[in-house]
């Protein structure tokens, strides 16, 4: 297979990559790119290379733009893009540097159910959890609000479903921002996006998003698992899910009201993907302030989707979630700008960093965190396709090159097309099953679309980060059940 980039990379070591300065005129940084030599070859058979060189041109951009080794094409942004700019000095906000599936995000949770207790009902459990949980295009949920309280979830995340009974206190303690991030407008949400989401709180959605039920099935770092109560043979609960038709609807009305924004602040970018305003900026403000209310969507929408999987488990096992042990260990996003205090060139700036397709990650001691990860630093839920592993890592202080950033999962290495002409569903479920993974979708076409083999192989990317010094390895986990849309 030939190469389609032929972006120049000038090697720095061995796990990472730079597109110097000198590529491109307009390019006020270099692009920093994240991978070995194996994912190199798979990086350059798109055109993501070329985005990380575009986005180099962002006004107030800072260090580098950086790409992590889950990168591809996405819009505007390579999704496994992470962009910082100064948001004193002319830095833009652009939600082509968030994207669609605004706080696209995961959470694992754990149980004290060993392998040998589910073996025998994985097929049991995979189908409860499926007939529970609404997944599919559109699908809707029994979690239906009027446009108050729709209002305020946008407000309150995750909160305003605990408040509802959709779990616990706790749960917001082992949450990214406590399961809700400060500044959210809902004025600044369009009528269509409200109607979009009005139905959708506690669904899955479509494409990449998932429910897994997952045993561990290799321990790198005792001490950090100890500190999570984790071990081999446990069973864990990855959650995989957006902000769904609401989220994408306030991408989709600000990135096309935004192009405006390139000749009234005379911004000069390469791709009009790349629309972008001062963070400063009335629309700047305007597009923050949405884009908090549906990272809150979303952080409500997974704590809602917990709580329908705690139901089945207590359904299949008899037994309340809490004698299950069904505790959240972290929910992180992993589509979202976040405005946060970095040190550059010596000095601590505010910057907006820009995430697409990237995870956040704090080392220990970090004033981020929640007090009971404070001494262990960030837990990083990292998941790879449903015929491999999943990873938890832990965030790394080398991570700070980075803006405390690492990767957000395999990364697609055919497009959703390719794989549903290439891969036979029948053929895949056969061969998944003989492996002991049950797989429940609701279309034949996101089978195909999800396969293995249309992902690259997660170990390998997250040898790269783990390697970089990003984020080390805690312990990895397969599938057993998995449920898709």
């Amino acid at each position: 297979m030939s190469d389609i980039s032929d972006v120049p990379l000038e090697k720095i070591d061995d796990f990472r990559w730079m597109i110097p300065k000198s590529y491109k005129p307009g390019m006020r940084v270099p692009g920093i790119i994240y991978a070995d030599e194996k994912l190199l070859k798979d990086i350059r058979q798109d055109k993501a290379l070329e985005q990380v060189a575009n986005v180099a041109f962002l006004p107030g951009i800072v260090n580098a733009s950086l790409a992590m080794p889950d990168i591809h094409w996405g819009y505007g942004f390579p999704i496994g893009g992470v962009a910082a700019t100064d948001i004193e000095n002319g830095g833009v906000v652009s939600p082509g540097g968030v994207g669609f599936d605004i706080n696209c995000g995961i959470r694992l949770l754990k149980t004290n159910l060993q392998y040998e207790d589910i073996k025998d009902k994985i097929k049991e459990l995979t189908y409860a959890l499926f007939s529970d949980i609404p997944a599919g295009v559109g699908s809707k949920g029994d979690i239906r609000v009027n446009i108050k309280e729709e209002k305020e979830i946008l407000i309150k995340g995750a909160q305003w479903a605990v408040e509802k009974g959709y779990g616990a206190q706790d749960d917001l303690d082992c949450t990214e921002e406590n399961g809700a991030i400060q500044g959210a407008d809902p004025d600044a949400v369009s009528e269509r996006a409200y109607e979009r989401g009005r139905a959708q709180s506690g669904t899955l959605g479509s494409g990449n998003h998932f429910l897994e039920v997952q045993v561990i099935d290799q321990l790198y770092d005792r001490d950090a698992c100890d500190a999570l109560n984790l071990n081999l043979g446990q069973v864990t609960i990855m959650i995989h899910s957006g902000s769904r038709g609401f989220g994408y609807q306030v991408c989709e009305d600000y990135t096309r009201s935004m192009v405006e924004c390139l000749t009234k602040y005379n911004i000069n970018v390469p791709d009009r993907q790349l629309a972008s305003t001062p963070v400063n900026s009335p629309e700047g403000k305007s597009y923050l302030g949405a884009m908090k209310c549906a990272a809150n969507y979303a952080w409500a929408n997974r704590q809602c989707l917990m709580h329908l999987a705690r139901l089945s488990f207590e359904r299949v096992f008899g037994s309340s979630w809490q004698k299950l042990g069904m505790f959240l260990i972290y929910d992180v996003a992993h589509n979202i700008a976040k405005m946060e205090k970095h040190i550059v060139d010596g000095q601590e700036k505010n910057l907006c960093v820009h995430r697409k397709g990237a995870t956040r990650a704090l080392p220990s001691g970090h004033p981020a965190l929640p007090s009971r990860y404070k001494k262990l630093g960030q837990p990083v839920i990292i998941p790879g396709d449903m015929g491999r592993n999943s990873y938890l890592l832990i965030g790394q202080e080398g991570a700070a090159q980075t803006f405390f950033s690492t990767c957000h999962g395999a990364g697609r290495l055919k497009s959703r097309t390719a794989a549903a002409r290439s891969i036979n569903s029948d053929t895949l479920l056969k061969q998944l099953e003989s492996q002991g993974i049950i797989v429940k979708a609701s279309g034949r076409g996101t089978i195909a679309e999800e396969a293995p083999q249309a992902y690259k192989d997660i170990n390998d990317v997250v040898s790269v980060v783990h390697n970089a010094g990003l984020s080390r390895r805690a312990c990895r986990m397969r599938p057993l059940g998995v449920i898709k849309g």
